[in-house]
């Protein structure tokens, strides 16, 4: 999949349907932004919505929340940068900032990007033993050759959509099924709104918002909103452009904000309302009991192993890009820089993974570190995109870059004090 929608190379001259038409024109900009989705319900997700809802009950849902509302302002600012420069975040970075702090800040993206494959790997190996029997180790291992393949060889193209679609059929499974459970409603509006730290949650409450908002999302938000690029150099084109991927991102993170609260209210309502210790992600699957009966292991170790195959597919293109980026060259699977990317975050994942006996944790642990990382990125990106000389007339509002800025500070006060946690 190679996406060189520069500026100065590949540019489509296209431009915007006519007018009689344009009633239509939004669904053929859904895309970009399902594919960030599929992040969000991916097996690190499930890990630490069942982990939220079976130990502290509803009490965490304003965490699901803030995060989503943060990810639409930073996912939208990112595509923002994509549409109107023709780069991609590590690209833009390389090119506009210092050669020095380009390299130290892509690098611990290019780490986040390998703390995303593991939960992924991970959760398509816990996929497999539940499946046939494999051990998680050899399991991992299926995992990581099948998905670098897949890049290799653009084999995931094919079956990308079967995938989101199927992977979002489960999903939506857990928003149908709070028809059938006994939810206290007016308890859950308020977790909604109402933010809570319960004693010892900081580990979890970071760990949903590194879960929901993905450092490596950012990259590849930036990457792949190009692959519906027109000319650039007309202004109403791309006016045109930022408004209908601004209901791309909106919609989708909507749908992502919703599953993630599914799981975690049916969780609280099971697993918590029973006291029954969160110890494993195979817990998960009496979420889906209600609806599938018996039938709730198989469909749902089917889901989670194409949902790790579908996030470890988007894991390894975002690391490609971040790679490919430091050298100032788009994603392209064709180009060695990609290739090297995409292979290094895929083993080094893998090793950690031989090195990892709690699966379990070892989700909720990655997704933790995602929360630490995503500040550095955050506030790379803002300086990028509230710049002049890399925006142009586009270049973020003073209010857009301090509500970027202010969420930028707010996630590392979060990060603070899950760290004063420790040293309680």
């Amino acid at each position: 999949m190679a996406f060189r929608f520069h500026p100065d190379r590949n540019r489509s001259d296209r431009n915007p349907r006519p007018r009689s038409r344009r009633g239509l024109a939004v669904f053929r900009y859904i895309g970009p932004g399902l594919l960030v989705t599929v992040g969000s319900i991916d097996p690190g997700n499930w890990a630490s919505n069942l982990a939220a809802g079976g130990e502290y009950g509803y009490a965490l849902l304003w965490m699901v929340t803030l995060s989503t509302l943060m990810l639409i302002i930073l996912q939208h600012n990112a595509a923002h940068l994509g549409i109107v420069t023709g780069l991609c975040l590590a690209e833009a970075a390389t090119l506009h900032m210092r050669r020095s702090a380009s390299r130290a800040l892509l690098s611990t993206a290019g780490l986040a990007s390998v703390s995303t494959s593991l939960a992924e790997i991970l959760g398509g190996a816990i996929a497999l033993d539940m499946l046939f029997g494999i051990p998680v180790r050899i399991g991992a291992l299926l995992v990581t050759v099948f998905v670098a393949v897949l890049l290799l060889t653009n084999g995931y193209r094919p079956i990308e959509k079967w995938i989101i679609a199927f992977v979002s059929l489960i999903g939506l499974s857990f928003i149908y099924e709070l028809t059938l459970t006994r939810i206290d409603w007016p308890a859950a509006v308020r977790a909604w709104v109402v933010p809570s730290f319960p004693e010892g949650s900081m580990v979890i409450v970071t760990s949903v918002l590194g879960a929901v908002v993905m450092p490596h999302n950012l990259f590849l938000h930036s990457e792949v909103i190009q692959s519906r690029q027109w000319n650039l150099s007309d202004r109403r084109t791309i006016r045109h452009q930022l408004r209908y991927e601004y209901f791309d991102t909106i919609f989708s993170m909507v749908v992502g904000w919703a599953i993630n609260s599914a799981m975690i209210l049916l969780a609280a309502s099971t697993l918590f309302r029973t006291r029954t210790p969160v110890e494993e992600l195979q817990q998960a699957r009496s979420l889906l009991e209600p609806l599938l009966g018996t039938h709730a292991t198989v469909v749902f170790a089917v889901a989670l192993l194409l949902a790790g195959i579908a996030s470890t597919v988007t894991s390894g293109m975002a690391a490609g890009s971040i790679f490919a980026g430091m050298f100032g060259a788009p994603y392209d699977m064709r180009d060695r820089r990609s290739r090297t990317g995409m292979l290094l975050s895929l083993g080094a994942a893998f090793l950690l993974i031989l090195l990892i006996r709690d699966p379990f944790r070892g989700l909720i642990y990655s997704q933790m570190a995602l929360s630490l990382q995503l500040p550095f990125t955050v506030f790379m990106q803002v300086r990028l995109t509230s710049s002049r000389r890399v925006m142009g007339p586009y270049r973020n509002r003073p209010a857009t870059r301090w509500l970027l800025y202010t969420i930028g500070g707010l996630v590392t006060l979060l990060n603070l004090m899950l760290l004063a946690s420790f040293f309680r």
